[in-house]
């Protein structure tokens, strides 16, 4: 995969290099794979400017193929330190400093104070720069291999879910179908779930980041469940909203409509060159005009890679525009205090109209079932 690797690495060593820094050192977990293709636990990236071949991954211990970490390069030389307890950030400024590199670009915002200092210790003369969110800002626009990891750990999501909905579920909590839903997810092929699983029943549903309880499904129910697959490092993310029971009260459809409508409004708003902003506004006038602006989370919606939430942001303060090939939510929900709530979540990539518009990834249905 050196052709995927190799040139996210090149393209980030000419930019440090034409900004005065001789070497980049690479510490954030998901930017070092994203350069090197794995990231074993306590492994950074050391990019030295002129050949490719003098590239580096420092581990701190030799690296075991779990499937979680990734695969490193094969053209991508790995360096274990001699003691399993030492910071190979540390060693790998060291390894710098050695090659006459003068600046050390590095992530300020992911190092410590602590370990900062530790770096600019490490030898006299070695200046260290701040890379920023540069590896960041590259990773937003996905090539097509992402969008494929994407598409199928949506697909693993979408599977695990529709089999739960097939179960009996009054009677449960909620902690045990969140457990269910994260051993199915693992049987079909994911290396684990993207975020913890969140189920939420009755006056608990429609909360954002509910954290499931010991609190049994119950006849009458709203049932909110969001849950996600990591498929290769890759992590999409899917919210559902379901009556338990019977045919759900007025109230519950009421509601749910809403807030599908509100969804339905964000979905249509995705395109290259709609402002961030923009799209987040298109679902909160529907939800402000319906009184509900308040239930609102702070953002409706943000991008998904190798880390489950990643720039952009789709919120009201959102600076920027979209790009084409972005895969974002968008998972507007409103929660009734004492009574429950709706969640719809989907994740999507932003394509243009003539590519057919934005590609929906999670297709379990947003019909209102009750179970």
């Amino acid at each position: 995969m050196s052709e995927v690797y190799a040139p996210r690495r090149e393209r980030l060593r000419e930019r440090c290099a034409a900004g005065g820094s001789a070497a980049v050192l690479v510490s954030r977990p998901a930017n070092v794979r994203y350069l090197a293709g794995g990231a074993p636990l306590g492994a950074v990236l050391l990019l030295r400017a002129g050949s490719a071949e003098q590239d580096v991954l420092l581990c701190p211990r030799p690296p075991v193929g779990d499937p979680a970490e990734g695969r490193v390069d094969e053209a991508l030389r790995v360096t274990v330190l001699p003691q399993a307890d030492g910071d190979a950030a540390v060693a790998a400024a060291d390894l710098a400093a050695g090659s006459g590199a003068d600046v050390l670009a590095v992530e300020e915002h992911h190092l410590s104070v602590a370990r900062y200092r530790a770096l600019g210790s490490v030898a006299d003369g070695l200046r260290l720069a701040d890379l920023g969110t540069a590896i960041e800002q590259e990773r937003i626009v996905k090539d097509d291999e992402e969008i494929t990891c994407l598409r199928i750990a949506a697909e693993i999501a979408d599977q695990a879910l529709g089999e739960l909905l097939e179960s009996i579920l009054v009677g449960r909590t909620e902690r045990h179908l969140a457990l269910e839903l994260e051993r199915r997810l693992v049987d079909h092929g994911a290396d684990g779930p993207a975020f913890p699983t969140s189920v939420a029943t009755g006056p608990n549903s429609g909360r954002g980041g509910h954290r499931p309880s010991d609190r049994r499904v119950e006849e009458g129910d709203f049932l909110s469940v969001c849950l996600g697959a990591n498929y290769r490092g890759y992590r999409c993310e899917i919210g559902r909203t379901f009556v338990i029971g019977s045919a759900p009260a007025d109230w519950q459809i009421e509601l749910y409509d809403l807030v599908f409508t509100a969804q339905r409004a964000a979905r249509e708003a995705l395109a290259p060159g709609a402002a961030c902003r923009d799209v987040d506004r298109a679902a909160r006038q529907i939800l402000d005009g319906a009184g509900y602006g308040e239930g609102l989370a702070h953002s409706l919606g943000h991008g998904v890679g190798l880390e489950i939430e990643e720039d952009p942001q789709l919120s009201p303060s959102a600076m920027g525009k979209l790009d084409a090939c972005v895969p974002v939510t968008v998972e507007p929900g409103v929660h009734l205090p004492g009574r429950g709530g709706v969640r719809i979540d989907d994740t999507l990539v932003v394509r243009q109209e003539a590519d057919g518009g934005p590609e929906l990834l999670t297709i379990t249905t947003k019909e209102l079932l009750a179970l």
